[in-house]
């Protein structure tokens, strides 16, 4: 398994919960038991988009498995080098697939793709929370053109706890 996923629960426009995803759906499974009419959106700090949580108890837990190799999340998959690069890969300390691994967590951090990525987070969190307030639009223009002063002008009118958390996000780009 993965690193767990980190939302934010927003209420009205102000931050209800936050943190690691578990916690944050077993919240949301009591704000709604309590209050069934209560409304909330919640964020995926990731990836900014709105993440269901499943109302319903969770499952009781699985038996631990017997014995054998454990699932980790991780998919075989063909890839194509010369033979240069195998025997590159051969002689790195871990081997092929630990050193693969290291080098594409190493492109992922210092890729300029990810500048777009953090923005198309803070724009999707945007459009869900802030989409119909005062200065979106331009807001949005701003954050594509790397203004950094005018978003933060555009966005101070918003509510507080949507435009900190809208301007965390861009500070990702």
């Amino acid at each position: 398994m993965g690193e767990p996923q980190v939302l934010t629960v927003f209420e009205q426009g102000r931050i209800a919960a936050a943190g690691a995803d578990g916690d944050v759906a077993a919240w949301v499974r009591r704000a709604a038991k309590a209050d069934p009419a209560r409304g909330y959106v919640v964020i995926d700090d990731a990836t900014g988009r709105v993440v269901d949580i499943d109302l319903r108890e969770p499952a009781e837990p699985k038996p631990p498995r017997g014995r054998g190799r454990p699932r980790l999340g991780v998919s075989s998959r063909e890839i194509t080098l010369l033979p240069r690069h195998w025997e590159w890969l051969a002689a790195q300390p871990g081997g092929a697939s630990v050193t693969l691994r290291r080098l594409v967590e190493q492109a992922r951090k210092t890729d300029a793709g990810a500048v777009h990525a953090a923005r198309e987070t803070a724009y999707r969190a945007m459009t869900t929370l802030a989409g119909d307030r005062p200065g979106y639009e331009e807001a949005v223009r701003a954050l594509y053109a790397g203004d950094t002063y005018r978003f933060c002008e555009l966005t101070e009118p918003w509510p507080a706890d949507i435009r900190n958390y809208v301007r965390r996000l861009a500070s990702m780009a």
